[in-house]
């Protein structure tokens, strides 16, 4: 594990050579964990070099001062997974080209820019991404009933020959059933009053919910420590997942696009709900200790043995060592996974609890290839 930051130092020069270090968190981000979109600010420049590279493509390029004292900027931008989605490429910007851009700058007062709006010497507008890029991976929908087993279990995966993974989720962070919350794709609260209505949270845990997100989440170990997004939040992160179903060893293999490329296990063998001697014993894990089983067209697994060093949902909702989930899987259809998750963690909240959302069938395409943090070192 890398530690969680990094000091980059380059020299980058036009006419005026400039030597600048920039630190920058290593994973994935909401824009207002790092920049203060109250603080806009408009930058004019040619560009240094592109570095295209995960979690964030940066644009780096040198300002003048109005006394002519230069400066050497690092503009961020979406992942190059969601760029390239967006047609846009690594050349799509060289060295020495003139720029505009438009942004909010950096809350640790560093020479860094959010990139709201970049526009070259010849007013096209370039790196624009629409607000349904994540939603316009599933290209044109076909129809169809849920794809099955010889023995009619429904495949939670694709079928022989073909490929796809789920993604899109229609809820961006736990929220009990019945509740009716606005959130950003983030899990930020549009309102922090709603905080309480989200879930049965005992005293501290509100509190350190809303301590969070009053924060814009500057705390999440995956942002900083590129930690797993175990428990709930794996089914909503922004790259999806991928079920590999091996019966012929008991068990199913969660792949993620998203977080580190992680990937978890769900033993079906019926084994007990402890570790391995010769594995990871009894330690406490980031997906804890999956045991699944059939009960009908859903798919049940029962799962203990967290730890709590990560977030289990986005948008910073608390939990202990005492978290017990039941997740039930449904493919209701071709296109469609509904996913329901019991909460029962004496430790943070006052009773059991549901939460239920659905992912989409992105078809004919692959995981995204996608590292919490893949800059050079």
């Amino acid at each position: 594990m890398k530690k969680p930051y990094k000091q980059r130092c380059l020299t980058a020069g036009t006419a005026v050579v400039v030597t600048f270090c920039v630190p920058y968190v290593m994973a994935h981000h909401p824009v207002e964990a790092k920049f203060d979109t109250t603080q806009p600010m408009t930058l004019t420049g040619r560009v240094t070099e592109v570095d295209w590279a995960n979690p964030h493509t940066h644009i780096f390029m040198n300002v003048a001062d109005a006394s002519g004292a230069v400066k050497n900027w690092a503009v961020e931008l979406e992942s190059p997974i969601q760029l390239e989605w967006g047609g846009w490429r690594p050349d799509t910007l060289e060295a020495g080209d003139s720029i505009t851009v438009e942004g909010p700058i950096a809350r640790n007062g560093t020479d860094q820019l959010w990139a709201s709006s970049i526009v070259t010497a010849d007013g096209h507008r370039v790196f624009e991404l629409p607000d349904d890029i994540l939603e316009s991976q599933l290209g044109t929908r076909i129809e169809g009933p849920t794809p099955r087993w010889p023995d009619g279990h429904p495949r939670l995966g694709p079928e022989p020959g073909q490929s796809g993974y789920w993604s899109v989720p229609s809820l961006h962070s736990l929220v009990e059933i019945g509740v009716s919350v606005e959130m950003d794709k983030n899990g930020i609260l549009t309102n922090i009053d709603d905080a309480s209505r989200v879930a049965p949270f005992q005293e501290w845990a509100r509190d350190l919910y809303v301590r969070r997100q009053e924060n814009f989440l500057q705390e999440d170990p995956l942002f900083l420590y590129c930690i797993p997004p175990g428990g709930p939040r794996m089914w909503q992160v922004p790259y999806g997942v991928q079920f590999l179903e091996q019966p012929i060893h008991q068990r199913v293999t969660v792949l993620m696009g998203g977080g580190n490329s992680n990937w978890r296990l769900i033993h079906l063998d019926g084994r007990e709900q402890v570790g391995q001697v010769t594995g990871n014993d009894n330690n406490p894990l980031f997906f804890g200790r999956g045991l699944g089983r059939w009960e009908g067209d859903s798919f049940v697994v029962d799962s203990t043995g967290f730890n709590e060093t990560f977030w289990f949902s986005n948008g910073g909702l608390p939990h202990t060592s005492q978290l017990h989930l039941i997740e039930r899987f449904t493919r209701r259809d071709l296109n469609t996974l509904e996913y329901e998750v019991t909460i029962d963690d004496p430790g943070a909240y006052t009773r059991e609890w549901k939460s239920t959302w659905t992912l989409q069938w992105v078809a004919g395409k692959d995981l995204p290839d996608h590292y919490c943090q893949d800059n050079r070192p």
